[in-house]
């Protein structure tokens, strides 16, 4: 009885979180065609998304362009989104830092596919594609971080608020520049970086393409912390060591909890609590659950 209480939900397929695994903002009833987007995308090649899955449950997901400060190509793009596909299904996955390659973060789009995608419809069309990746990348059960080296400039910037935690190295920034392109953020970056900093601060950031050093990112809560390395190889050890501490423990209570909080951002409060209920009815009594009861009882006795 008990247990199909916890199993029964009156969440919309709408606003389940549990069921949102693989689907996208956007459809063709939103006049989004994503093979089209894809097939237009893979006309601009260079650069990797590199991905990789240590045994401690931590992922590096790679942004390796460095000859054009890591920019995203269109195939990147189409990388991105195969890369999120894969994470979605790493089971053992807890965590996941997100840098760039050859000490700087990311400097955006590559210039080539922009000038070559100029009408309002295709920017709209790439929007769509970008948000939908992002989007299923921040409800991704993973605890991720943005490890900012460098400079992370427009869509780089945008990728690092959809990650749940940033940490910067002492000289590094973060600039929304695309004011001065004469646009706008169109990843999702605007509406995430409001959550982050609120509206005031956003609008600062936004509207005066602010560079964030890393002193200015930690006072404005941008940034989590100032790691004290700026060498690629010792600033990812501490990265991995300051993610550790949110990681450690079984695979199945830290995805739940993620996903948990994901429920309370995106959703109104009387579903969020039937989704943690939900989310509840996965862990409880679950190997985790009853060895740490156990292990309590010997500290009682």
């Amino acid at each position: 009885m008990a247990k199909s209480l916890l199993m029964t939900s009156s969440l919309s397929a709408r606003t389940n979180l549990l069921q949102l695994t693989g689907v996208s903002l956007y459809n063709t009833t939103h006049g989004f065609h994503e093979e089209e987007v894809k097939k237009t995308l893979q006309k601009f090649p260079g650069g990797s998304i590199d991905l990789q899955k240590e045994d401690s449950g931590i992922g590096i997901l790679t942004l390796n362009n460095p000859s054009k400060m890591n920019a995203f190509s269109g195939v990147m793009m189409l990388q991105l989104l195969e890369r999120v596909i894969e994470l979605e299904n790493w089971k053992e996955g807890k965590g996941l830092i997100v840098r760039g390659a050859k000490n700087t973060f990311s400097s955006g789009s590559d210039l080539n596919a922009v000038k070559a995608l100029g009408t309002p419809e295709d920017g709209m069309a790439l929007s769509m594609f970008m948000q939908n990746t992002l989007t299923r990348f921040t409800r991704l059960p993973l605890i991720s971080v943005a490890l900012v080296q460098g400079r992370a400039l427009g869509g780089g910037a945008e990728f690092t608020t959809a990650c749940d935690f940033r940490l910067m190295t002492p000289e590094s920034e973060i600039r929304f520049v695309h004011k001065e392109m004469g646009i706008i953020p169109s990843w999702g970056g605007a509406s995430r970086l409001v959550e982050i900093i609120g509206s005031r601060q956003a609008l600062k950031v936004l509207s005066g393409a602010l560079k964030l050093d890393s002193k200015r990112a930690l006072n404005i809560g941008m940034a989590e912390e100032v790691l004290q390395s700026s060498d690629e190889t010792k600033s990812l050890e501490e990265a991995q060591a300051w993610l550790m501490q949110f990681v450690s423990g079984p695979p199945e209570v830290v995805r739940a909890m993620k996903k948990s909080v994901c429920s309370g951002k995106e959703l109104y409060l009387e579903e969020a609590l039937q989704n943690e209920r939900d989310l509840l009815g996965t862990v409880w009594g679950g190997p985790a659950n009853l060895e740490a009861i156990a292990r309590k009882g010997k500290f009682n006795k």
